[in-house]
């Protein structure tokens, strides 16, 4: 049988596993056990190993057994051994076996990219680190002992609080703390709403808070459509124009998500008389609107629209997440909800879902009560309004027959093509090492308006220092007028 030992290794403050056989022959199991520690990855290049006594002590073996096998790998060139610096593993390159290897895939559309004109991720340079670390700091040194106990399926009251405050003043949002619920972003509402059951009936949902069919506009990020597909899920598009979804096509759908703010991703609001004409829609129907506020702080002509939700909070879902305004690495959202879809989605949620970070939370709060979230805001604001005009400016004098569709909003403008020359330019950008999407990628399947040529642009994702050079090569790829 064989033994496992870790070692805690205090005199060096690391710990190391080791598999032993039993009694016998120790010398060559330990010699074999640390070869396979090393060429298998477990020990890198530098580690520094436990010196001889204390191996030896918590082994239950000679410390002679230690010092000799030490001795033979150090003479093969596993270990290195230097006065004062103890034993080490030797710094140089050692491969897995060909039967160890893993081999990792690396996402298709990032190789070989040099310019990263994606949308839908801000400038991770941009994030306010300083601002950050000091909400965290200040949100550890005050939370109470529960807080680092089993949490609240609603999520932290104090971050339910702030956001209460904020979404009121800066988004027009209707609610209390009590019709609020924490989740990790857009996509884990869903799954919340809506359900991952298997071996439903495809229109039907599975058994989530929600059920199918539901509408949405016929253009839209595909993952969302994949998720709401696999919840069983039958998802009907709803056709658009310059003034958003046309809500007059709404039938006897059970819910309809929208993007009334900035339409995803072709970039209208929706219109007022539309905004009006939904919520009656949801009245008459009895079901609900999924307003879905991506990037709802973000508008640069004027002063940001207001939250559907605000015309009928029994009637709307507003969604909202960090990951356009500070990171989709925090992974924090947030769902505001009609008060007899609350107790629902919490069991939906569950007593040991995967919630986001109670200290996130406790973080997020502080940064939002303090006034950081604001300021970061209107910086971001400023920063992406100029990120766009400079793309604005450069496609007026390089390409002025290429048009930038959409409201001044949000981190990406669509650049409407000529017919027929999106699939080349996308091709021509991938060559160049440019990752984009053509408009195409986000059509829904099923619908039946016209397919526009463009390109979705995200001009928020390069650093500040390499997005000149990017709108070059941007340039570089545009079909000629």
């Amino acid at each position: 049988m064989a033994e496992s030992w870790v070692n805690s290794a205090e005199r060096i403050g690391v710990d190391l596993h080791l598999e032993l056989p039993g009694p016998g022959g120790r010398r060559a199991a330990l010699i074999r056990a640390l070869r396979e520690a090393v060429r298998g990855g477990r020990l890198a290049p530098g580690t520094r190993l436990p010196p001889y006594r204390s191996l030896a002590a918590d082994l239950g073996v000679a410390r002679n057994t230690v010092a000799d096998a030490y001795a033979e790998l150090i003479a093969e060139g596993w270990l290195t051994a230097r006065q004062g610096s103890g034993t080490r593993v030797a710094d140089r390159a050692v491969p897995l076996r060909p039967a160890e290897r893993v081999p990792v895939k690396a996402p298709a559309r990032a190789r070989g990219t040099r310019h990263d004109l994606r949308q839908g991720t801000p400038d991770a340079s941009a994030f306010p680190r300083a601002a950050w670390s000091a909400a965290y700091r200040r949100a550890l040194q005050a939370a109470p002992n529960e807080a680092f106990g089993p949490g609240d399926p609603a999520g932290r009251r104090e971050l339910r609080e702030a956001l209460t405050e904020y979404l009121a003043r800066a988004r027009g949002v209707r609610t209390d703390p009590d019709r609020i619920v924490i989740c990790s972003g857009f996509a884990h509402a869903l799954r919340l709403l809506f359900g991952q059951g298997a071996g439903q009936t495809a229109g039907q949902g599975s058994g989530g808070v929600l059920r199918g069919p539901l509408a949405v506009e016929a253009y839209g990020l595909d993952f969302h459509r994949g998720l709401l597909a696999a919840a069983g899920v039958r998802t009907v598009p709803l056709s658009l124009d310059e003034h958003g979804a046309r809500v007059d096509g709404l039938g006897r759908e059970r819910a309809v998500l929208l993007t009334p703010a900035h339409q995803f991703p072709t970039g209208g609001p929706l219109h007022p008389e539309r905004r009006a004409a939904v919520i009656d829609w949801a009245r008459a129907r009895g079901t609900v609107v999924l307003e879905d506020d991506y990037d709802g702080e973000f508008r640069y002509d004027r002063r940001p629209v207001g939250a559907l939700q605000g015309l009928d909070p029994e009637r709307v879902m507003h969604i909202g997440s960090v990951s356009k305004s500070l990171s989709p690495a925090l992974r924090l959202g947030w769902m505001v909800l009609p008060e007899r879809y609350v107790g629902p989605v919490l069991a939906a949620k569950g007593e040991r879902e995967g919630w986001a970070s109670v200290p996130d939370q406790l973080a997020l709060a502080d940064f939002v009560a303090s006034g950081s979230y604001d300021r970061h805001v209107r910086r971001m604001r400023q920063h992406y309004r100029r990120r766009r005009d400079r793309l604005v400016a450069m496609l007026a004098a390089r390409a002025p027959h290429i048009e930038v569709t959409g409201i001044a909003a949000g981190l990406h403008a669509v650049l409407r093509l000529p017919s027929g020359t999106e699939r080349s330019a996308v091709k021509a950008a991938a060559w160049q090492g440019v990752a984009l999407d053509g408009l195409a990628a986000f059509r829904h399947p099923d619908t039946d308006m016209p397919a526009p040529d463009g390109l979705v642009v995200g001009y928020a994702t390069p650093p500040e220092h390499a997005y000149g050079a990017a709108l070059e090569a941007l340039c570089g790829v545009l079909p000629p007028g």
